[in-house]
């Protein structure tokens, strides 16, 4: 029994000093040591948010690449995580760091060759380095396809210009003599020239000054500008200096070394770096938002493609296809099988519907070949279910209701095909109703025949479509249907005057009926001014159906491959940029997701029996 007793003590003695042992924790590391990593945990607080991740491009030598401390320096000033992005001509590598990026700075370093912008060699051309020149070509197009902002400097500024399409003088004091030495001696903290800065530009707001002193090591410069980009700083020999591509596109460079001044504890040119991390941490937001939200082009007319090599997973020119999608953060993707007007004869009528047919086969075997990326979808519960699997959704419509032929029972057989809505007409009238143009009275609508499609659509669970419809077919629908009902790629007339957009009183009807108009992407139905249509007209349209209609009634339908694009949006890629809008005119995210899918999927799923 005492041995027993014993025992027991011993161990509980035992326990004792293991426990004593555990508080004191003796540290296997050096005092000095362990003080740095006291440190480190306790700098870490899970209630602060991440800062935006901003790449730095390297220069590259065959012994070792490399980038100044003062542009890492600049970036970390300015509340940025700077990550200097590795030299590699691996375009998938690229890819993946450039996916994760919020913003990215191109640094100087040697000329560039060339031969990117078809000229042939200058007998004074400095040094060039062919590796670096496909590493930043290369991680340009790659965060500009992302959208990711870009500040470029001195030779940034350059890779700007020739990458979108502009010229250099390959050697400034022969081909552009002037008083001024673009390559000074001095330390790079002195400044030697002055900038005027263009009033009225975003880097005016930026620097906040008519005219800054900047220094200058550069051999060569802009010949001729870019399209897309606006020439924003001069110096006083009429050399370009800074650059912009706002408000289209977040893209700006800069002639001299900022991040000299910024290192050195100026503020002025600093600010530079703030505006690059700021408008990282609204794309970081709007990303972000994506992740979270079920995002939905309502219109595209990429099936007319098929014909000329189109595939949905081929990066090529058209404006839709799978990786682009994946660049702009977009879900979701209406893929229109459109019939153009002909006769409306029984032999016309039957052949309107093989084609339509044949279309609709078309796409479903297109995207099959691509099952492990995408699927197609019928209701919101796909879409989700295909973006938790990494997957993007294609739904289809029917894009001019000549396709139903002259049997209603054409319209259940689309809807077993998977059709989700059919346009009631294009830009002809046809036996159904009038168009809004190319029409032989705006005022009438929908025919005998027409009002049958209608009741027939409600009653088989097909959205009606009234983009292109007449104001007396919009009418017409309005007093039949008893379903909401959606224009699936307009404009707003208030703003462009275009007689296929919507009146306000029209947009009014609309949310009355529980519908939504989704608005296009199109030039000439953004702006009177085709040009100058760019993505601050189309948040201006979403803006003001908002204001009319209601948060509630107002999406987005691009009209790509089919004439729609314009400025900063001109593919699925882009399509970030108008979150990004949405952002800066104080939308939230809830407004957000409505607009980009949650409006639309409600209607669907209202109309869909």
């Amino acid at each position: 029994m005492k041995k027993k007793y014993l025992l027991l003590a011993l161990l509980a003695l035992g326990c004792m000093g293991n426990l004593q042992a555990q508080r004191k924790r003796v540290s296997p590391y050096a005092p000095q040591l362990e003080q740095l990593y006291n440190k480190v945990d306790a700098a870490q607080n899970p209630t602060v948010a991440n800062k935006p991740l901003i790449g730095i491009s390297q220069g590259y030598s065959e012994k070792k690449n490399s980038v100044n401390t003062a542009y890492v320096n600049s970036v970390l000033m300015n509340g940025g995580v700077p990550y200097i992005i590795p030299v590699t001509d691996d375009v998938e590598v690229l890819r993946q760091i450039v996916a994760q990026l919020d913003g990215i700075v191109f640094t100087g370093g040697e000329d560039f060759a060339p031969a990117y912008y078809g000229a042939e060699e200058h007998e004074k051309l400095g040094e060039v380095n062919v590796p670096r020149d496909t590493y930043d070509l290369t991680l340009f197009k790659l965060a500009k396809d992302r959208n990711v902002p870009i500040l470029g400097i001195c030779r940034g500024l350059q890779l700007i210009n020739v990458a979108m399409g502009g010229t250099l003088y390959q050697d400034l004091p022969s081909e552009k003599p002037s008083d001024i030495n673009h390559r000074q001696e001095e330390e790079g903290t002195v400044a030697t020239h002055s900038v005027s800065v263009v009033k009225g530009s975003t880097m005016h707001q930026i620097l906040g000054k008519d005219e800054i002193q900047v220094n200058t090591f550069h051999h060569q410069a802009i010949q001729k500008l870019a399209p897309e980009l606006k020439i924003v700083g001069w110096a006083n020999d009429s050399v370009p200096e800074m650059i912009e591509a706002f408000p289209n596109r977040q893209i700006f460079g800069v002639q001299f070394h900022p991040e000299i001044f910024t290192n050195a504890g100026e503020t002025v040119l600093s600010n530079l770096f703030a505006f690059l991390v700021k408008r990282a941490d609204v794309f970081k937001k709007a990303k972000d938002i994506h992740t979270r939200i079920l995002s939905v082009d309502t219109h595209t007319d990429t099936p007319l493609w098929f014909r000329g090599g189109y595939s949905v997973g081929l990066r090529k020119n058209n404006q839709v296809n799978i990786q682009k999608m994946e660049e702009g953060k977009l879900d979701a993707q209406f893929l229109a099988a459109f019939l153009g007007q002909k006769e409306s004869d029984e032999a016309s009528l039957q052949k309107a519907v093989e084609n339509c047919t044949n279309l609709i086969k078309d796409i479903h075997t297109d995207v099959e070949k691509y099952k492990d990326a995408c699927a197609i979808a019928l209701t919101e519960e796909d879409a989700w279910r295909l973006k938790a699997e990494g997957k993007k959704a294609f739904f289809i419509g029917i894009e001019n209701g000549y396709a139903i032929g002259s049997d209603l029972k054409n319209i259940k057989r689309y809807k077993d095909m998977g059709v989700n809505y059919i346009t009631l007409c294009h830009s002809y009238d046809n036996h159904i109703c009038n168009s809004s143009t190319n029409t032989q009275d705006a005022n009438k609508g929908l025919t005998a025949f027409g009002r049958k499609v209608v009741k027939e659509m409600n009653k088989v669970g097909v959205l009606i479509d009234l983009s292109h419809a007449s104001e007396g077919t919009f009418w017409d629908v309005m007093k039949l249907s008893k379903d909401p009902v959606f224009a699936s790629h307009s404009g707003v007339k208030a703003l462009c005057n275009s007689d296929r957009n919507l009146t306000d009183e029209q947009l009014r009807a609309l949310a009355k009926n529980g519908g939504v108009i989704q608005i296009c992407i199109f030039r000439k139905y953004q702006n009177d001014n085709p040009a100058e249509a760019s993505v601050v007209d189309v948040a201006r349209h979403i803006d003001h159906a908002v204001k009319v209609a209601g948060i509630d009634h107002v999406g987005i339908g691009s009209d790509f491959d089919g004439g729609g694009g314009l400025l900063g949006c001109n593919g699925d890629n882009d399509m970030i940029n108008i979150t990004v809008q949405l952002l800066d005119m104080g939308y939230t995210e809830e407004d957000i997701r409505k607009i980009w899918g949650g409006n639309f999927f409600r209607i669907l799923t209202q109309v869909r029996k």
